[in-house]
C-alpha cells in the first residue's frame, strides 16, 4: 500500500492513524534515510498513546526512549548499532514482551528483522516522492489483515 505524505502534518495523521491498531508484541519498523521523516511519524504515533503533547525527542544518542501507553510503547533508533544483538542490550526484547516497538533504523538488525522481532509487523518505507514523500506500507502476521481495513 502507498501513502502520499505532502507535508510534516501527513506524517504525523499516518501516525495516529495506526497508533489504536497496535497490540503488545508487535513491531513498527521505519525505514528511509536521514530526514524523511521516522522520528515525525514515530512521535505522531507515540502522542496518540500518551497526550497531545507528550515530549517525544528523538533517541538517536539514548538509543531508545519507553512511554507509559496502553499497550507500552518503546521508541528505539538503532542507527548507532553496530551488531544487530545490541538491540538485546537497550532492551528490544523486554520491550516487545510487554508492549510494541517502533524502531527507525531496523536495517541495524540485519537482512531478516524477523528474526529478533516477533510475528506481527508493520513495514514502513519513506521516501521522496515529486515535492513530498511516500510512505510504503506492508505488514507481516496480523498486520497482513489489518492493512486490508486500513483506510487513509
Amino acid at each position: 500500500m502507498k501513502i502520499e505524505l505532502p507535508d510534516a502534518d501527513a506524517t504525523t495523521a499516518l501516525g495516529r492513524t495506526l497508533a489504536p491498531l497496535l497490540e503488545a508484541g508487535e513491531a513498527v519498523l521505519l525505514y528511509g534515510p536521514l530526514g524523511m521523516g521516522k522520528s515525525t511519524l514515530a512521535r505522531g504515533l507515540i502522542r496518540a498513546l500518551t497526550t497531545p503533547d507528550e515530549d517525544v525527542p528523538s533517541p538517536t544518542f539514548t538509543l531508545v526512549q519507553f512511554y507509559e501507553s496502553d499497550p507500552p510503547v518503546a521508541h528505539f533508533d538503532l542507527y548507532r548499532l553496530t551488531r544487530p544483538e545490541e538491540a538485546f542490550e537497550i532492551g528490544l526484547d523486554e520491550a516487545l514482551d510487554d508492549g510494541f516497538a517502533v524502531i527507525e533504523w531496523p536495517e541495524r538488525l540485519g537482512e531478516d528483522p524477523g528474526r529478533f522481532l516477533g510475528p506481527d509487523r508493520l513495514t514502513i518505507v519513506l521516501a521522496e516522492e515529486g515535492d513530498g514523500r511516500v510512505a510504503t506500507v506492508s505488514g507481516a502476521g496480523a498486520w497482513d489483515a489489518k492493512l486490508k481495513e486500513l483506510h487513509v
